[in-house]
């Protein structure tokens, strides 16, 4: 089973009903509201006249959010579908950006060499990806001397846990995969997608730090969050757009952020 093709083929059929799902909110994006969350834009700081590229960005939120806040993006993604989408709300909208069409791993000869100070990376992008040292890789040579790459994505050790109670291990940690999944929905909604094969990988915390310093990046932080933006468990309280577990209950990491900046000088060999 070839991943990128069957990946390719479930994303395509997603994008319409993503665009159309409340989960997305399409026309309140339209109407101003920012996809990026408070402490995304926190760790980031200021992006004002600074080029970034959104490697796998969907269908562009997140990528046309940093541009509202004065970045000067570029968004990559693998599903053409996707990109069609981004290019039409930049377009409605009257923001400037870039979008380009290729595998995540194709990016430097995509961009044509382009480099940026920020590479963004978002929510639920690196289980699609088999390997994070070629992935860490190509991120290092997007990125400008001095420039950084930001994750912000679901913590793996949350997904090991039941999805009732988030309490109880059901899940191998190591277990990397491929993982080979069927489901009929994606999660917006109950609308039945076309094609309903996915394949998936699990990464460590280790694996992505490991891939990062691999790649020469210098890692600033690592910061693990104890709220998500969706109902992970059943017994998530749902709070000003998080989820959280319910007050006096043990917590665990739902999502990390992770900041790690390129050499401000020439690199060693």
């Amino acid at each position: 089973m070839d991943y990128l093709d069957v990946n390719r083929a479930n994303w395509n059929a997603r994008v319409p009903i993503h665009v159309a799902s409340d989960f997305y909110d399409v026309e309140g994006f339209k109407a101003g509201r920012s996809a990026i969350r408070s402490f995304e834009r926190d760790e980031v700081g200021d992006v004002s006249g600074r080029s970034l590229v959104h490697l796998q960005c969907h269908f562009g939120l997140d990528t046309l959010s940093w541009a509202r806040l004065g970045a000067e993006v570029t968004g990559l993604d693998f599903s053409e579908a996707a990109i069609e989408q981004a290019r039409a709300i930049a377009a409605e909208c009257g923001i400037p950006a870039e979008f380009v069409t290729a595998d995540v791993y194709d990016a430097v000869e995509a961009l044509g060499g382009a480099t940026y100070d920020i590479v963004y990376t978002g929510i639920g992008a690196l289980v699609w990806l088999p390997d994070l040292t070629r992935w860490a890789e190509t991120v290092a040579a997007l990125l400008k001397p001095g420039g950084f790459l930001y994750i912000a994505e679901l913590h793996p050790f949350a997904d090991i846990l039941d999805v009732e109670t988030g309490a109880t291990v059901t899940h191998d940690y190591f277990a990397k995969g491929p993982h080979v999944w069927e489901y009929p929905h994606t999660y917006t909604g109950s609308e039945v997608l076309e094609y309903q094969t996915s394949v998936q990988f699990q990464h460590g915390l280790g694996e992505v730090v490991s891939a990062v310093t691999a790649a020469g990046l210098r890692v600033e932080f690592l910061h693990e969050h104890d709220h998500t933006f969706f109902q992970r468990f059943a017994t998530l309280v749902a709070s000003e757009g998080s989820h959280r577990f319910p007050e006096g209950a043990p917590r665990v990491p739902l999502v990390y952020s992770l900041r790690a900046s390129a050499q401000s000088g020439p690199r060693m060999t």
